[in-house]
């Protein structure tokens, strides 16, 4: 999409600079310049927070791994020389664990606006997918990066998580061999996980990139679905009007962050893994990380093991088949009243089924969690493509700009509000 501006070098260097290597016209033209839709809410702020989050993770993880040793002797201990010897390393560690759960935060809520939005619709299928590839990635990395500290629950959860993979058919053991380097979770499986932990963020890097290529290559989507008809009316410049808009949404972000970080660092942690691994000790009750939890609750709401593997990484393929499930003619579920309804319910089943994977496998929790994973497939399988070919939509506004100017009736009888001065956002 074109912008509302075009970089102009003034003097004759940038000129020199920009006939050889046009970044500056780049950034202008991707940062500055870039039309984006102007009835955009704070919902949209989250791709830039998560942008923000993937450098501070990286930055952080770097330092920590200067000072970090990756061997099943020395690794419980190495972390505690960081919390206590290296200068700011409990700081940085804290922002390095923390940051994982807020980066999950920021995900999730970036995915659940892509749904209610429907932003996954064409043309955006293959921002869509790189989206859930992101998401495989970031999965594979903090899973990785739990391990790393060696404390009890970081060895018993990776003992049970890659064990799973022993549940594929021929090629399952050999998997979970290469997987721990040997025949057991040890020190091979710690230097392995270290390495791929290290590398992955770079990997979650560049399919980033892509995203945003592929995002900026068929613009945005909006909160109405309709697309950009007239570039002046309908759009204004990224800056200063999104970014802003995005640096506010990151500060408030940022404070949240801070609260975690400086008041309750261990609140989304577990206390089992400040104790050091033992393998002669397993844990009452192994759960991973929170944002994990849903998928767990999966995994164990299926009696068959390899039925739970294929469940579990079922949740996250099926989410790349949901443009082509999707049948409605209509993005925004603001338009689609019976649809909200229903995505409403998917969002508390996801909830709940996350609150039942903190639970253990016993009792009545066993029973709501296949219903809660029942009702997750039914969902995305079966009403979402029913209900979006027979739902009869709300009308949609002509235009973008439409629906930010449309005069606002207060009471019958009384003229509506005046609408905005034009380039307002």
């Amino acid at each position: 999409m074109e912008g509302h501006s075009v970089y102009k070098p003034k003097s004759g260097v940038a000129r020199w600079f920009e006939d050889r290597l046009p970044i500056v016209g780049l950034v202008h033209s991707s940062a500055i310049a870039y039309p984006v839709p102007r009835n955009l809410n704070y919902f949209w702020t989250f791709g830039g927070i998560l942008s923000v989050m993937l450098v501070a993770q990286i930055v952080t993880g770097i330092v920590l791994a200067m000072h970090y040793v990756p061997s099943a002797d020395l690794a419980f201990g190495s972390v505690e020389k960081i919390m206590r010897d290296v200068n700011y390393g409990w700081l940085l560690r804290y922002l390095h664990a923390n940051g994982a759960s807020m980066f999950f935060i920021a995900v999730y809520i970036h995915i659940f606006r892509g749904l209610y939005y429907g932003s996954y619709q064409a043309p955006r299928e293959v921002i869509w997918i790189l989206g859930v590839i992101i998401l495989l990635l970031m999965m594979a990395t903090a899973f990785m990066g739990y391990v790393l500290p060696w404390g009890q629950m970081s060895f018993w959860g990776a003992t049970v998580i890659t064990n799973l993979f022993s549940a594929i058919p021929v090629v399952g053991s050999s998997i979970v061999t290469w997987l721990w380097g040997g025949f057991s979770v040890g020190d091979p499986t710690l230097n392995r996980f270290f390495a791929l932990h290290y590398l992955l963020p770079f990997m979650i890097a560049g399919v980033v990139g892509l995203h945003i290529w592929a995002l900026h290559h068929v613009g945005q989507n909006n909160p109405t679905g309709v697309d950009v008809k007239d570039i002046r009316k309908d759009t204004v410049p990224f800056s200063p009007y999104a970014t802003l808009k995005d640096g506010f949404a990151l500060v408030c972000f940022f404070i949240m962050f801070a609260w975690f970080v400086f008041y309750t660092p261990n609140f989304l942690g577990h206390a089992d893994n400040y104790t050091e691994a033992n393998p002669l000790v397993t844990p009452a009750h192994i759960v991973p990380e929170w944002y994990f939890l849903p998928f767990y609750a999966i995994l164990r709401a299926i009696p068959s093991k390899l039925g739970g593997v294929l469940a579990m990484f079922s949740a996250i393929a099926v989410l790349l088949v949901l443009p082509w499930l999707d049948g409605s003619r209509v993005r925004s579920c603001n338009y689609r009243p019976i649809y909200r309804i229903f995505l409403v319910i998917f969002a508390v089943d996801c909830v709940m089924l996350g609150w039942l994977g903190s639970k253990p496998p016993e009792g009545w929790y066993i029973p709501i969690s296949r219903l809660a994973t029942f009702w997750y497939f039914f969902h995305l399988l079966l009403i979402l493509p029913v209900v979006s070919r027979i739902e009869t939509p709300r009308p949609l506004p002509a235009s973008i700009a439409e629906s930010v100017l449309k005069r606002v009736k207060t009471r019958p009888g009384e003229p509506g509000l005046a609408p905005p001065a034009p380039g307002a956002a």
